[in-house]
């Protein structure tokens, strides 16, 4: 792939001179959906698949921007000093939305850039191609301009530069977990203070298999921050009851006890979904911890149903890969992962069952749906570096 990387960089630019080429990973959520901004807990892991970018520093303010994943749009041209999101350019919002909060931030960018991205990322699957893609150019720019910032901080940029520049009301776990992961490990991460803790994932002779619906989305498009917007309807009607920050603050014995206090049922169901899926997300944590798998299944299993019938975000074409997936030999669990809408499933499959598992709910998948699912057998991979 570096090499691959410079190739689309020389063929944007003419030559490979002084490029530096890096690389910040896709992430997969375990379990822990739709809780990272209602404060509760998410336990992600990072991929090895994801996205490159060879770069070069100008001598003037320039930006040019070329990715190999969108060719037909050529090489696109921005100024460092740019402040604002120019939705007809698609992809070099989340690279300039990284810039500009930066040097928001007293950080001391002052040349322009030359880059080439290459990622193999699913673009809208729900793995966090836009995150990784903010990732990726906060660590080239902390090590081209010699930034003193840390990882965890440029998870906390990549996040403003998503809430206010793009205008996605996101959480902070796409940006954490990517900045921050480790290979073999999943994160369990709480989202309220950023404590976190690595756990080794061992899956006992079974494989992470991620399916891709096909069903483009974009969560700016989406109903994502209707959904945001819901739970903290929920958290405001209960605060005249109890004082709490977030909805994920309650367990769910106080939930049960207030919930007749949240006026709109539908903010209630919201705001249960919440709830329980940060109680299912400390289960899963546990039993990962005790190895054991097959609890963690049922979890995740759990984990969807609520997704779909409490915060509605799944849809045809996810409940057809994850209700299918669970009829299956050898699944352990399955459930979407991401914001929904579209986008992908996670399932924990039996490595000699992995085989059949895609055959079979690949061709259930496109006669329901009447296009193809994309499957990748991923591993657990670490967080930015310098190639």
């Amino acid at each position: 792939m570096k090499q691959q990387v410079l190739e689309a960089f020389k063929t944007a630019y003419g030559d490979t001179d002084g490029a530096w080429v890096f690389f910040a990973p896709g992430r997969v959520n375990l379990i822990g959906e739709h809780t990272d901004y209602n404060g509760g807990h998410v336990f992600p892991c990072a991929l090895t698949i994801g996205t490159y970018a060879a770069v070069r520093k100008r001598e003037d303010t320039k930006c040019r921007f070329y990715s190999a994943n969108f060719p037909e749009t050529g090489v696109v041209e921005r100024d460092i000093n740019d402040t604002e999101n120019d939705e007809t350019k698609g992809f070099t919002n989340y690279s300039l939305g990284v810039i500009y909060t930066l040097k928001f931030r007293g950080y001391n960018i002052d040349k322009g850039l030359d880059i080439a991205y290459l990622g193999n990322i699913p673009n809208s699957s729900g793995l966090s191609s836009s995150a990784s893609v903010e990732v990726l150019t906060g660590y080239f720019l902390k090590v081209l301009f010699d930034l003193d910032i840390s990882n965890q901080d440029i998870a906390l940029v990549g996040q403003e530069a998503e809430n206010d520049f793009i205008g996605v009301s996101c959480g902070i776990m796409d940006q954490f977990i990517i900045a921050m992961g480790k290979k073999g490990h999943a994160t369990f991460l709480d989202t309220a203070t950023l404590d976190f803790k690595y756990v080794p994932v061992d899956l006992k002779g079974a494989k992470l298999v991620i399916a891709c619906s096909n069903k483009k989305r974009g969560l700016a498009d989406s109903k994502y921050n209707m959904r945001r917007m819901e739970c903290e309807e929920a958290v405001a009607d209960l605060s005249h009851i109890k004082q709490i920050n977030h909805i994920c603050d309650l367990n769910t014995f106080e939930f049960d006890q207030l919930k007749p206090y949240i006026k709109r049922e539908v903010c209630r169901k919201r705001a249960a979904h919440a709830v329980y899926e940060n109680q299912r997300t400390i289960k899963a944590k546990a039993a990962l911890e005790n190895g054991d798998i097959e609890y963690f299944g049922k979890l995740m299993n759990e984990s969807h149903r609520s997704l779909r019938d409490d915060y509605e975000v799944t849809g045809k074409e996810l409940d057809t890969l994850v209700e299918t997936a669970w009829k299956q030999e050898g699944v352990i669990g399955s459930r979407m992962t991401g914001a929904g809408f579209g986008g992908c499933t996670v399932s924990i499959v039996k490595d000699d069952c992995v085989d059949s598992f895609i055959e079979m709910v690949g061709r259930i998948y496109e006669a329901t749906i009447g296009y193809k699912a994309d499957f990748y057998v991923v591993e657990i991979g670490g967080g930015p570096t310098e190639l």
